[in-house]
């Protein structure tokens, strides 16, 4: 029997994860990238690696199931809408999934728009970064249920156990993960100010050794203690980098809206505050933020040789 099939748009550090995931599934995978010769060593891990976005759409069975994992704003709107886009050569009932972090209003926008042609379009707020190719991704999915209905292998492949799930209408799975967001920054800057606070303490504490022990029975064990754990082990001081933490969008959003509700959201606030102050002057918390983020999702890190610049 002819294994399924499924396209992926976009194979950057998580896309080519999700691809990789879905391949060894035993899934076709049919892939588009704007650097195709990039791209192409991944036909050598089952992945068929296609230059065009109509030869990704000619190459799958309809109806079709194709998962963006391009950059919000324009990006997902040129991937769709634009000349050369799905919307062009997509045909009705075929299913689009965007899985990157786009907001979530646009979300909702593109599902009317792409329903007007027949289409389905889900949004999926996706977290596990670049250690999501080994241990599954964490998968929150707005949209029809009848189109998740439909797709749940796929997210079943793509996702660790218990990692996916139907969470609302269109839009609610972009919502979701943008709290998702804001939560990680404020989890973040916790840890790293409590690591500060150990590095500037009248003791030589081996931090990596504390992160160790905090990992076995406390309170805030966690992945991101872990991480700052094997950052610590590999140099103690985190002399190598700047403390600038970018990022930003999705918790900016999440402010927003919270205001919006009614809901304070103190913490949150003041952390994506100190984003960015952290672009201003050093400091050895904005270190730490900035090593979790490498660690989970391998975002750029500043050395302390070069300047930042916000993309």
């Amino acid at each position: 029997m002819t294994a399924k099939a499924i396209g992926v748009v976009g194979l950057g550090r998580m896309g080519k994860g999700i691809a990789l995931r879905l391949a060894g599934a035993g899934f076709q995978v049919v892939a588009y990238d704007l650097d195709y010769e990039g791209a192409k060593p991944l036909s050598e891990q089952g992945i068929k690696v296609v230059p065009s976005l109509l030869d990704l759409v000619q190459s799958l069975p309809r109806p079709r199931v194709i998962w963006l994992m391009v950059p919000a704003g324009k990006p997902v709107d040129e991937t769709l809408f634009g000349p050369e886009g799905l919307l062009a050569s997509a045909s009705s009932g075929d299913i689009i999934i965007d899985g990157g972090n786009s907001f979530w209003e646009d979300s909702v926008r593109r599902a009317e728009e792409l329903a007007a042609s027949g289409l389905y379009f889900l949004d999926c707020g996706t977290s596990g970064g670049v250690h999501g190719l080994k241990d599954g991704f964490c998968l929150m999915v707005g949209g029809e249920k009848a189109a998740y209905d439909q797709v749940q292998e796929y997210l079943a492949a793509i996702a660790c156990p218990g990692g996916y799930d139907y969470v609302g209408p269109s839009g609610a799975g972009h919502y979701v993960k943008m709290v998702h967001n804001s939560i990680e920054y404020a989890m973040i800057e916790a840890i790293s100010e409590g690591f500060e606070l150990l590095h500037e303490a009248p003791y030589e504490f081996d931090l990596a050794r504390v992160s160790r022990l905090w990992q076995n029975g406390s309170v805030i064990r966690s992945w991101l203690v872990e991480l700052a754990g094997e950052a610590f082990a590999d140099d103690p001081k985190l002399a190598r980098i700047k403390g600038v933490v970018g990022g930003g969008t999705t918790g900016g959003w999440g402010i927003q809206e919270a205001w919006k509700r009614g809901v304070p959201f103190p913490v949150i606030a003041l952390t994506h505050a100190l984003r960015i102050r952290s672009r201003q002057e050093d400091s050895f918390a904005g270190k730490v933020s900035a090593v979790l983020r490498y660690g989970f999702g391998r975002h750029p890190v500043v050395y302390a040789d070069e300047q930042y610049e916000e993309n």
